[in-house]
């Protein structure tokens, strides 16, 4: 990865942002007016930590709102879909490696239920509707994924996805792909934690502060202030 590759992208993700983002957060909101559905425990386990594996747009923002999520132990950024052998940035950002942009997240199953984060995700994390983008971002790189670790994961977000259709709680199709999960890969250092690292470059500021907003506002019992990078 080149700094002045990345630092370029960066820049163009900023300026796009701040054309499209007040339209695209106003229409979002007025289509996630409808209450979330309510689904069952994913696991009876109450001890140790589950795993779950979110892709939903560039991964700065995903981390950050996952962070704020009591019960969430950790959140690391990384590539899945793909081969080892194209996990890095610059050949992801291609969007023809297979690999989607995205987080593990480890969540103590005692304070929070897969079901939750599923609700986070949804609501909050990113627009489900959005075909292989995510606001400003475009390629199969940022696609809403949800890379399920057994079966019992799969049937609950299947589950999830039937009810917020029925519920007609978007004005389009929920377009989220689900997929087993094969392999995760960590993303570079320099893009983990990002938000906390950088609060304020101008793609953070426009697109993933509001989430943190949102989690707030929609999610007030489960929301939590991280420690200090």
């Amino acid at each position: 990865m080149h700094e002045s590759s990345f630092l370029t992208k960066t820049r163009l993700r900023a300026v796009l942002a701040a054309v499209g983002f007040a339209a695209m957060m106003s229409a979002w909101a007025a289509q996630s007016t409808s209450p979330m559905p309510t689904t069952g425990p994913s696991s009876t386990a109450t001890s140790g930590l589950q795993t779950a594996v979110f892709a939903g747009g560039c991964f700065w923002g995903v981390d950050a709102v996952f962070k704020h999520v009591k019960g969430v132990a950790e959140v690391e950024s990384g590539y899945a879909g793909g081969n080892a052998s194209t996990a890095q940035y610059e050949k992801v950002s291609e969007g023809n490696t297979g690999h989607a942009e995205a987080v593990r997240v480890k969540f103590n199953p005692a304070q929070i239920s897969y079901p939750q984060l599923l609700q986070v995700f949804f609501r909050v994390a990113h627009d489900p509707t959005e075909l292989n983008r995510q606001g400003p971002d475009v390629g199969s790189q940022y696609r809403s994924a949800i890379f399920f670790t057994d079966a019992e994961q799969q049937k609950t977000a299947q589950s999830m996805i039937q009810q917020l259709t029925t519920a007609r709680a978007y004005s389009t199709p929920i377009v989220t792909q689900l997929t087993p999960l094969k392999a995760f890969y960590p993303a570079e250092a320099y893009h983990q934690n990002y938000l906390a690292l950088h609060p304020d470059q101008p793609y953070i500021v426009y697109n993933d502060l509001p989430k943190l907003a949102q989690l707030q506002k929609q999610f007030p019992d489960l929301y939590q202030t991280p420690a200090k990078p």
